[in-house]
């Protein structure tokens, strides 16, 4: 797809096009945004397992007309018995296990969030029934989708740290080796607790039948969750992280995810005077404009609650023009910082009456923890695995701490009327790629797939790559790569659509009601409309 699509009705986005196809479905049924990104986002769980899931975590921003946009904070919090001493009594002194049972240790938070969204929109008049809104991601795990060729290099790419897990290999794995693309995998056991869910309600999950089964294996397992974490667990509403710039006012979420990070990214970048979207000065400036942000993250995101600083103080006019001046036009801060990896998946949905979503869901690393539940086929996030042991950290371990997100969703009032909502997964990618889309399109008027389709780039680590360089993809030019080089930049190149840079889609409303949609050739979604 060369340019973004058009239509009136109701427009979908998501990573796996049978996921945009279930929340089409249900907008063409009469459901709103909301229904529609919740059976979009249960059918891409089970088309896209290895990068999300209903044993992970999600943030939702929420958009209705002539109303402040609404947030969701769906993430788990770490179990009563997560502790330092936990970790160590076990023989881990310095980090938590990446894999396995002891990496699952936060309760998983995104069915909360579903439930929250879908009180939102039963205020709207929703009254599409649960049952149907995951009706076809129970019929593609009960009967079967074919597998993409993402799911196979990630099984590959992992296979030595997944294939012990307890339950992976005979969930994901044929005779102990990667299924082929286009194999056809079934998943009877998260079927039947989909099912369960749409009959019961999504509050069984945490307080029911679900909950228990989810609980007791855990601690079967040797994992600290047990069933009492999950029942006290509570999707939050939040009031959205906001800054205005020149084109409009973008929203992100506040703690403990990076929305921050993403906000004062282009909070910067609007003070540098870039004037187009080619060339050194725009990959530079965003760039260094991105450090800025991720010094601030670093040191002070993480769980709310014991954070020592208003993240909005980041965001005046004051803090932001302090750190656009610390960027030098010509030439790049070092950067040795480390970052992380990420099992994300981004989707928004955009209704008829100009409502929208934007929501991301994950697992945190490609297939979480690994671990899946024999008595429910859900497979656990590994989300806590990034808690710190240094009890100074704002991301350190404890019972009850929200750990550090790379997820947010992002949405933005442009100043002409426009609505957009847009994401991405790529774990440290995510604000950079971000920042480059919405740029492209709302400042520099690039059409919304041309932004998505032109090459990126990624500051840091993700995606299981270890060098923190500055990493383009090839499509830039040759005389980019020399003048970054020249400037400091410590450059490596990219093949051409690389899944480094992430998966990033947009939908956007305008004043006359026309919504327009770009979705990622990097991924295996499309925009559904009507």
């Amino acid at each position: 797809m060369l340019r973004s699509l058009s239509a009136r009705r109701g427009m979908v986005v998501a990573p796996h096009h049978l996921a945009s196809q279930a929340g089409l479905a249900v907008l063409q049924e009469g459901g709103n945004a909301i229904e529609a990104a919740v059976a979009a986002a249960a059918a891409v769980a089970v088309a896209y397992p290895h990068m999300t899931g209903i044993g992970g975590d999600g943030f939702w921003l929420i958009h209705q007309p002539a109303k402040s946009p609404i947030g969701i904070d769906a993430c788990g919090r770490a179990a009563q018995a997560a502790t330092v001493e936990f970790y160590r009594s076990r023989g881990h002194h310095q980090i938590i296990p990446p894999r396995g049972h002891l990496a699952a240790n936060t309760a998983a938070g995104a069915i909360s969030g579903w439930q929250a969204a879908l009180e939102i929109s039963t205020r709207w008049g929703g009254r599409l029934p649960l049952a149907r809104l995951l009706a076809d991601a129970i019929w593609l795990a009960r009967e079967g989708t074919p597998s993409t060729a993402s799911q196979t290099t990630y099984t590959t790419t992992f296979l030595d740290q997944l294939k012990d897990v307890p339950g992976f290999a005979a969930t994901f794995l044929d005779d102990a080796k990667p299924p082929a693309p286009g194999t056809l995998r079934r998943y009877p056991l998260l079927a039947s607790t989909l099912e369960r869910l749409a009959h019961a309600g999504l509050d069984d999950f945490y307080r029911g039948e679900i909950g228990a089964a989810l609980g007791g294996e855990l601690e079967r397992l040797g994992s600290p969750l047990r069933r009492d974490d999950l029942a006290r667990h509570r999707a939050a509403l939040v009031e959205p992280l906001s800054v205005g710039l020149s084109t409009g006012r973008i929203y992100n979420m506040p703690p403990p995810t990076q929305g921050l990070a993403s906000l004062m990214i282009l909070g910067i970048f609007d003070r540098l005077g870039c004037r187009d979207a080619d060339g050194f000065d725009f990959v530079h400036g965003l760039v260094e404009a991105s450090k800025q942000a991720f010094l601030v993250r670093n040191r002070h995101v993480g769980n709310p609650e014991t954070m020592t600083v208003d993240p909005r103080s980041f965001l005046t006019e004051d803090a932001l023009t302090t750190r656009a001046r610390a960027v030098d036009p010509a030439k790049a801060l070092p950067w040795p910082q480390p970052s992380a990896q990420g099992g994300t998946i981004w989707l928004g949905a955009v209704d008829g009456e100009g409502r929208a979503a934007s929501y991301i869901q994950s697992v945190y690393w490609e297939f979480g923890s690994g671990t899946v539940l024999r008595d429910t086929g859900v497979m656990w996030q590994n989300r806590g695995a990034s808690f710190v042991f240094d009890p100074t950290s704002p991301n350190r371990l404890a019972p009850g701490h929200k750990p550090f997100h790379t997820l947010n969703p992002a949405l933005a009032h442009l100043g002409d009327g426009r609505v957009m909502v847009y994401g991405t997964m790529g774990g440290e990618g995510q604000p950079q790629t971000q920042a480059v889309l919405y740029s492209r399109y709302a400042r520099f008027g690039q059409d919304l797939q041309a932004a998505i389709s032109a090459p990126r780039w990624l500051l840091g680590r993700t995606w299981g790559a270890e060098s923190t360089t500055l990493k383009l993809e090839g499509r830039f030019p040759a005389a980019l790569f020399e003048r970054l080089r020249a400037a400091g930049h410590v450059v490596e190149g990219l093949p051409d659509y690389s899944d480094l840079v992430g998966h990033a889609h947009a939908l956007v409303r305008h004043a006359s009601g026309r919504i327009e949609g770009a979705t990622d050739p990097r991924a295996d979604g499309i925009v559904a409309a009507f």
